[in-house]
């Protein structure tokens, strides 16, 4: 039966057909030999050729508007998850732009991080400083009720998501702080999101949680090392617990700060080729220190303990982490997206990588299922893992 179909489609189908025809007539153009034309000509002819037969019978059968935007990404995003790479990715246009905000560590939003606590409600754990957020009144352990017309206990998933929206809009939100709740509407906006807190313990100690690395986090962690330097601390513990990872040119700037001369991060490509990608300089800082990691603790954050192990600077307290350690690249596309996809393997300055098996620390400290359950209540006299880590960087004074 034949159908008519809009100028939009007539288009769309042209240029596919352009496109299928472009490509095979490269891959003819470049491969010379019998042995690499037959069987790359094979599966790509393949491939194409069967999109180009679901094409025909969509377009011709099916009962319905096709947003080919929406399309096109669906058919992108399938191509990465179907390469088999865990950690393969499609960026739409929209994705992409915000994803290097993250790396940037800048995001659209309200200024906060919230846990889903015991009862089913978002417990505040931070609220960034001068985040619209603190401005309208909320506050660390302050339980959110209700977002837009969501019920958080009842409609978690589409709650939280409700949080999230352009710069300039508002949402609404219900919290409840000692039995009483109370509404705002807050306006969002772009914030840096920060990644490094800092403290002096009693034993001075310097102690620094590192959330995540990004562009923005190595300022942040420069600006505390150095005040933990004047203040003539005894040593450093840093905290990267539940730290997924981040970027790698962000670990070597910060490990540069720390570690003597030499490589920092090495990689190894698809042939087996390794080849240092960050050195550090000469200046570096000479007193104990301990890392903190658990099961959480992922790829470049991993690298960063792996890092300062490997030159004698620390030692790791807590539990075996997570074991990621291959690298993705981001390859941004003509139309705006982009898609990331494993490269290679990258390797610390000394040890073997670490991928799928994590890092052992020296001294294992597991906790409680019930204090990993309520991990961020945990203080200097209930978190058994900093307790250790205090006690190894005093001993190494001694």
């Amino acid at each position: 039966m034949n159908k008519k179909i809009s100028l939009g489609v007539a288009v769309f189908l042209m240029a596919l057909a352009s496109a299928v025809t472009f490509v095979l007539g490269w891959i003819f153009s470049n491969y010379r030999s019998d042995s690499l034309l037959n069987q790359p000509i094979t599966v790509n002819n393949n491939m194409y050729k069967k999109i180009d037969e679901i094409n025909d019978i969509v377009r011709e059968n099916y009962n319905g508007e096709i947003d080919e935007t929406y399309l096109l990404d669906f058919i992108s995003e399938g191509f990465a998850y179907g390469t088999g790479d865990t950690y393969a990715n499609y960026y739409s246009a929209k994705e992409y732009t915000e994803l290097k905000d993250d790396l940037n560590g800048k995001v659209v939003g309200i200024g906060i991080s919230f846990v889903k606590d015991t009862e089913g409600y978002a417990k505040i754990i931070s609220v960034y400083s001068d985040s619209p957020a603190e401005i309208s009144g909320l506050a660390k352990g302050d339980q959110i009720v209700k977002i837009a017309d969501f019920d958080v206990l009842t409609n978690y998933d589409n709650a939280i998501n409700a949080v999230k929206g352009d710069a300039g809009t508002t949402v609404k939100l219900v919290y409840r702080r000692a039995g009483e709740d109370t509404e705002v509407e807050i306006t969002r906006r772009k914030i840096t999101v920060p990644s490094v807190e800092s403290q002096i313990l009693e034993d001075n100690i310097a102690y620094i949680k590192i959330t995540d690395f990004t562009s923005s986090t190595v300022d942040q962690f420069e600006s505390a090392v150095s005040s933990a330097l004047s203040n003539k601390v005894d040593g450093f513990i840093f905290d990267i617990r539940n730290n997924g990872g981040g970027t790698m040119k962000s670990v070597a700037q910060m490990l540069d700060m720390l570690v003597p001369e030499g490589p920092v991060i090495k990689s190894v490509d698809k042939t087996g080729e390794e080849k240092v990608v960050y050195t550090s300089d000469n200046a570096e800082v000479s007193v104990p220190m301990a890392v903190l990691v658990n099961k959480n603790t992922a790829s470049a954050a991993e690298l960063f303990a792996a890092a300062l192990r490997d030159y004698n600077k620390a030692k790791l307290v807590g539990s075996n982490t997570y074991g990621k350690g291959v690298m993705q690249d981001i390859f941004p596309l003509s139309d705006g997206s982009a898609i990331k996809i494993t490269t290679s393997k990258f390797n610390p300055p000394v040890s073997e990588n670490f991928d799928g098996v994590g890092l052992k620390p020296d001294f294992v400290v597991d906790l409680t299922a019930e204090q990993e359950k309520l991990w961020y209540e945990l203080d200097g006299s209930t978190d058994t893992q900093l307790i250790k880590a205090i006690s190894v960087v005093k001993a190494l004074n001694k």
